[in-house]
């Protein structure tokens, strides 16, 4: 649960980047809540636990032109864990952030920009790389489409149908989102 944890804020930072344009969707499409609806790892951590996650969400705020802040909120047994996490741009195409302190790189598989994101996500951990597929979306209830589309982005990074898992939502944190600032609900907030 902690790497998935850890490794949220970065994916969810490479939503910046443009499907195939020169300049990036605006920052208002990106902004606000999003769901961490599917998964897909091979580490031992995930296949071990993944029965037991459940949806996490998190929301994405600008600081300045190179500097991203994702607020996180995870299930975790006895309540949600919450923190804030700041990543710096690291490359002139703004596909890619870095978060010295977790040492994570991110990548976008797929995305449309308003209801779902395929992010692909590496983290140095004890001398490790860990990879790891999400797939992200602005509601609770993901299309059909888009799972599809996740699951042939796993398949093609060597993913088995059990490597995969499609999240159970979640309400604990749901109700812990409501003590955060104004507009953190919203979808563009």
């Amino acid at each position: 649960m902690r790497t998935l944890a850890l490794s949220l804020g970065l994916a969810l930072l490479c939503l910046l980047h443009a499907e195939a344009a020169a300049t990036g969707p605006d920052r208002n499409e990106i902004a606000g809540k999003w769901y961490v609806v599917a998964l897909a790892s091979n580490t031992e951590f995930f296949l071990r636990e993944k029965g037991k996650m459940k949806m996490a969400m998190a929301r994405i705020s600008f600081l300045g032109e190179d500097e991203l802040k994702v607020s996180y909120a995870v299930p975790r047994p006895g309540g949600c864990r919450k923190w804030e996490t700041t990543f710096k741009k690291t490359s002139d195409d703004g596909e890619v952030y870095y978060s010295e302190e977790a040492k994570k790189k991110v990548e976008v598989l797929d995305t449309d920009y308003k209801s779902y994101a395929v992010i692909f996500a590496t983290r140095m951990k004890d001398g490790k790389t860990l990879h790891m597929i999400r797939l992200y979306s602005r509601s609770r209830e993901v299309s059909p489409e888009a799972v599809a589309i996740f699951r042939k982005l796993a398949r093609e990074q060597n993913y088995t149908d059990e490597m995969i898992t499609i999240l159970p939502s979640q309400g604990e944190c749901g109700q812990a989102l409501c003590s955060e600032p104004p507009g953190w609900l919203s979808p563009k907030g």
